[in-house]
């Protein structure tokens, strides 16, 4: 069996003083993190996962706001990159739920042409899907962002502990994608995360995931407690949505041990929905399968 690849990007730089993003070494992370997950230049590797032609949305997660969000510091250096190296910024959007969790995560809104957009689905002419898409357990009006307006899709995910999920990373950020994420939220989530994920609308279109492991919340997530919050300075880098969501749960067990916690199997909320993913042929969670490439830029 082959292994999927994760990459780890580590920089002592990464955060400021402050504790912000620096959009500079923001862009040298996910440049060398593409490098090494494709083992070609940066700019060669985007023409391997993107079409010329492709509109690309990039989800992020704002809904806690400003304390625990991919930060524009995060996001923005990524989609002005894309477009300078994939035909224009207007080709990318960097999309969530509601343009109040954006503004109040410190993004300024954008539509304007020729330039990055910046919207949330509750933006006036774009809205939920008229009818439920139906994939197993799921039933759910999906962003016509995801559906209509996009072609390619990166999950660029806050890594964090979470109180049903165990771990909410990549494959969880796509709750943001659907209307009614409250209902897929019993037996820690086990299998709603896989099952949405397998949708055409999601997995049809997902091409990489980058999970933000700059600040990680490994206990009392998924809402922002500072006392259990780490300074880790890592991007995670995976085209295997569940391998990179797999190694991000290891992390968070790392932290957890090394602050004297227990294991999320031990609270019994281990991220089981990771499992059912790789039965159902999503990816690899077994770490086993998985070959970890880290390294310090």
């Amino acid at each position: 069996m082959k292994k999927s690849r994760v990459v780890i990007i580590f920089s002592k730089q990464a955060l400021s003083p402050t504790g912000i993003p620096e959009p500079q070494i923001m862009l040298k992370m996910y440049r060398r993190g593409l490098e090494l997950l494709s083992g070609v230049p940066a700019e060669e590797a985007l023409k391997i996962w993107f079409k010329p032609e492709d509109r690309i949305g990039i989800k992020i997660n704002t809904i806690a706001r400003r304390a625990l969000s991919t930060r524009p510091e995060t996001s923005v250096p990524l989609g002005l990159w894309l477009g300078k190296n994939l035909g224009g910024e207007d080709k990318i959007i960097i999309w969530d739920r509601t343009n109040e969790e954006l503004k109040d995560a410190g993004y300024k809104l954008s539509t304007s042409p020729g330039s990055l957009k910046i919207f949330g689905t509750d933006s006036r002419g774009v809205g939920y899907t008229q009818e439920p898409i139906v994939n197993r357990d799921i039933g759910s009006l999906f962003s016509r962002i995801q559906t209509d307006l996009i072609d390619a899709s990166i999950s660029l995910a806050i890594l964090k502990d979470h109180g049903l999920a165990g771990v909410t990373a990549g494959m969880k950020n796509y709750f943001g994608a659907i209307h009614n994420p409250n209902k897929y939220h019993d037996s820690n989530c086990n299998p709603y995360i896989a099952e949405l994920f397998e949708t055409d609308i999601i997995r049809g279109k997902h091409r990489l995931s980058i999970l933000d492991a700059l600040r990680v919340q490994y206990h009392r997530g998924p809402s922002y407690h500072p006392q259990w919050a780490e300074n880790c300075q890592k991007l995670i880098f995976s085209t295997d949505a569940v391998a990179a969501d797999s190694i991000g749960w290891k992390l968070i067990e790392e932290l957890r041990a090394k602050k004297g916690l227990p294991s999320l199997k031990e609270e019994n909320r281990q991220p089981a929905y990771l499992f059912t993913a790789e039965k159902m042929g999503l990816g690899q969670a077994d770490q086993a399968n998985i070959e970890i490439l880290e390294e310090e830029v």
